[in-house]
């Protein structure tokens, strides 16, 4: 059994450790945290292919942060938008939107300060998230978005997992197959 996908983005290759979802399904596992190369490169791979104005970037806390932390700083702007886990002190008039992704065993809740929310208002954003497979979570960053009276006019990822690389409303840099019990890539 193959226990590992060799993938190459925006110039940096990784090798993925593959996790089993199911008896017969497997995942490749993505991580950018402590990865600075690999963050950097993303960021900069999708920067490249926005061709349109936006405000600001959002992202759902956590394997975006790095991501989008990096995304603002080269691009030269000085605030995104974090959708967290949980509400935390400091938020105000706090904005949810519920959420099941496959990576987690259930469902979550996603929640925006009503500060970012204000700044948000009429405003043209972008979510952005490391990576797609249902578009659970970007559906859900969505509904903040619209909440908050924001205009999203972008959705990015590095990896569109499975079928979500067949859609057109995402901007990806790279395919990321679903696995067999095996470990072979199952067929698009």
């Amino acid at each position: 059994m193959k226990d590992h996908y060799d993938i190459t983005i925006n110039g940096v290759k990784r090798s993925l450790p593959l996790c089993p979802l199911t008896d017969k399904l497997n995942i490749a596992a993505f991580v950018i945290f402590g990865d600075v190369e690999l963050t950097k490169a993303s960021a900069q791979g999708l920067l490249d292919k926005i061709d349109f104005e936006y405000d600001y970037l959002i992202t759902a806390e956590s394997k975006g942060i790095p991501l989008v932390y990096e995304m603002a700083r080269i691009s030269g702007r000085n605030k995104y938008f974090l959708a967290r886990k949980a509400p935390k002190l400091y938020m105000r008039n706090i904005l949810k939107c519920e959420v099941k992704s496959i990576t987690t065993t259930k469902q979550q809740t996603l929640y925006l300060d009503g500060y970012d929310a204000d700044l948000m208002r009429g405003k043209r954003i972008i979510i952005v998230d490391d990576v797609i497979s249902t578009g659970e979570s970007l559906h859900a960053m969505e509904q903040l978005v619209e909440q908050a009276g924001g205009i999203t006019v972008g959705k990015m990822a590095i990896l569109a997992e499975g079928d979500a690389y067949d859609r057109d409303d995402i901007i990806t840099l790279e395919y990321l197959p679903l696995f067999d019990e095996n470990g072979d890539p199952l067929p698009r």
